[in-house]
């Protein structure tokens, strides 16, 4: 194990890392320039992932050493009627200052061992086809790209009446 490597854990999250789990979202979103459309929020956040009926899970990447949250692996399961149980990956998100650390991959790789542990057949999640460095990280861990699949999204203030 290196250096680097030594100085951050993955864990499970727990409500006390909504505030951390919530500034990576924004800092994704930043990145992306499309922080005018982020619309959750922590206590919403808090609700949906650690209430009665938990509608996520989450992987945490900790520093051990500055006990901060510095990556996250945001997930909640599909179903596939070709396929069965699915775990879908919400997002990935690790710190821009810590990329390159091996965090993504240790996040990766727990999701993983997530999907085989709940028999999941599939792991799905989507990269914007700008992002040129997600899809070369992803592509090393031997993901597939489809990219005769679009996407389709109806936003709550189109739907029909």
């Amino acid at each position: 194990m290196s250096d680097t490597q030594q100085r951050w854990r993955i864990r499970a999250a727990t409500e006390a890392d909504v505030p951390a789990i919530y500034r990576l979202i924004r800092e994704l979103a930043e990145y992306e320039r499309a922080l005018d459309r982020l619309e959750n929020t922590p206590d919403q956040l808090r609700k949906d992932g650690f209430g009665d009926a938990p509608l996520f899970d989450c992987f945490v990447a900790e520093d051990t050493e500055q006990d901060e949250i510095v990556g996250i692996s945001l997930t909640y399961f599909r179903y596939s009627t070709w396929k069965g149980r699915c775990l879908y990956l919400e997002d990935l998100i690790v710190t821009a200052e810590r990329r390159g650390e091996g965090i993504g991959k240790g996040l990766l790789e727990r999701t993983v061992r997530y999907a085989q542990e709940t028999e999941s057949r599939l792991v799905i999640w989507q990269v914007l086809d700008w992002n040129t460095d997600a899809i070369e990280f992803y592509k090393s861990f031997g993901a597939e790209l489809q990219p005769e699949w679009v996407n389709c999204v109806l936003p709550s203030e189109r739907y029909p009446v």
